[in-house]
C-alpha cells in the first residue's frame, strides 16, 4: 500500500531554505544558483537568482531573482533595530526595482494578501493599513502633489473563504480599471526553521503562487495572468509541525551521533536506527504523530501579535522610503502610520 506522504514532507516557501536542502540532499552546490550573502550591523542579507530551469526544479523555486534579509533581533523588539532593517529593506528594495527594470515614476499597486481575523496570516492587510496611498492625489488634485512622490494604491482584498473571491480575480479588475505599471504583492509565508519565523523578509520577482508548495493550483498573481510585473515580498509567521517533528529528529541523531563518541552502547543503537530510516519511512513515522490530530498543525509563536506588527511596520516604512522620493529614513515616521 502506497501512502500520501506528501502532507508531511518539509515545507517551506523560502527559496534560501530551499536551497539548503536541494544542496544537503545533493551533497554540495546547485549549478545555476547564483549566491552573494553580505552581513551588516546584525543584518545578513542573501541575494540568490535561480538563472536555468535545472536549477528551478532541483529547489522547487520558479527561476528569477530572490534577496532574502535575516534578522534574528527583530524579535527583540529593539526600535533602534527596526529603524535600521527598515532602512536596509528600502535599499535592496529600490536595488531590486532597479534590477527588473521598474522607474521611480512607475504607478504602484499593493496588495496586502491574508485574513486580517486571523493573525500569522494578518501581514500584508497590516502593511496595507502602514503605507502610504497618493492615487486619490494624483488623480483628484494632480497640481497640488509636490515632487518626490509616486501613485501608489492599495487593496487588502481579503481571502476566498471570507469574500468567495479568488484574491487575484479581485485585483485583474483593480489592474484592468487603475492600470498600474506594478503590483507589490505581500503575504505571510511558511518556514522549515523556527528561527527564521518572524526574524526573516523575503523579496522575489516571480509574483505569489498560493499553494504551490503543496500542489495547490489557486489562481495566483504574476506577471503572465495580470501582465503587470509582480514583485512579491514575503515573511515566514508560522511553521508546520510536521516540519517541527523533521526538526527534532535531525536533533536527535546529532545529539546522538557527539553521544556515541563517548561509547555509550544505547546511545549506538538508538542513532543507528535513526541513521537507517530512508525519508519516506521518517515521513511516515511523523504521519503516524500527527495523524490522529487531524492531519498537520501549524504553529505560530505565542507573541505573533507584536511581531506581525512590528515587522508589518518595518516593510512599510522600508516601501515608503523606496517608493518614495521625499520619503527618507530620517523622515519615515512622519509619514508611516
Amino acid at each position: 500500500m502506497n501512502l500520501d506522504l506528501r502532507e508531511y514532507s518539509v515545507r517551506t516557501d523560502l527559496a534560501v531554505e530551499s536551497k539548503e536542502i536541494a544542496e544537503t540532499i545533493h551533497g554540495g552546490p546547485v549549478p545555476g544558483l547564483n549566491e552573494q550573502v553580505e552581513e551588516q550591523d546584525g543584518i545578513k542579507i542573501t541575494r540568490l537568482d535561480v538563472t536555468n530551469e535545472a536549477a528551478s526544479r532541483q529547489i522547487g523555486r520558479i527561476q528569477g531573482h530572490y534577496v532574502t534579509l535575516e534578522v534574528p533581533g527583530l524579535r527583540n523588539q529593539d526600535t533602534e533595530l527596526q529603524e535600521k532593517v527598515a532602512a536596509v529593506f528600502a535599499k535592496e528594495f529600490t536595488a531590486f526595482l532597479n534590477k527588473i527594470g521598474v522607474g521611480p515614476e512607475a504607478k504602484t499597486l499593493i496588495v496586502g494578501l491574508g485574513n486580517w481575523n486571523v493573525t500569522p496570516d494578518a501581514l500584508g492587510p497590516i502593511v496595507v493599513e502602514n503605507v502610504m496611498v497618493t492615487r486619490h492625489y494624483f488623480e483628484l488634485t494632480p497640481d497640488q502633489v509636490a515632487p518626490g512622490y509616486r501613485e501608489v494604491s492599495a487593496i487588502a482584498p481579503g481571502v476566498l473563504g471570507i469574500t468567495g473571491i479568488e484574491s487575484s480575480e479581485v485585483v485583474q479588475g483593480i489592474v484592468e480599471r487603475t492600470k498600474p505599471d506594478l503590483i507589490i504583492a505581500i503575504d505571510a509565508l511558511a518556514s522549515r526553521s523556527l528561527e527564521r519565523v518572524n526574524t526573516t523578509i523575503q523579496i522575489a520577482d516571480i509574483g505569489i503562487h498560493p499553494g504551490s508548495g503543496i500542489g495547490n493550483k489557486r489562481r495566483g498573481l504574476t506577471k503572465e495572468i495580470l501582465g503587470v510585473p509582480c514583485i512579491a515580498i514575503g515573511v515566514p509567521t508560522v511553521c508546520y509541525a510536521s516540519t517541527i517533528v523533521n526538526n527534532v529528529l535531525d536533533l536527535m541523531k546529532n545529539h546522538f551521533n557527539q553521544e556515541s563518541d563517548d561509547g555509550n552502547a544505547p546511545t549506538k543503537q538508538i542513532m543507528g536506527m535513526l541513521d537507517d530510516l530512508n525519508e519516506n519511512e521518517r515521513l511516515g513515522l511523523v504521519k503516524e504523530v500527527l495523524e490522529p490530530l487531524g492531519h498537520d498543525l501549524i504553529v505560530t509563536p505565542k507573541e505573533i501579535d507584536e511581531f506581525i506588527e512590528d515587522v508589518a511596520n518595518v516593510i512599510a516604512s522600508g516601501l515608503n522610503i523606496s517608493l518614495h522620493e521625499a520619503v527618507t529614513p530620517d523622515n519615515v515616521a512622519s509619514y508611516t502610520h
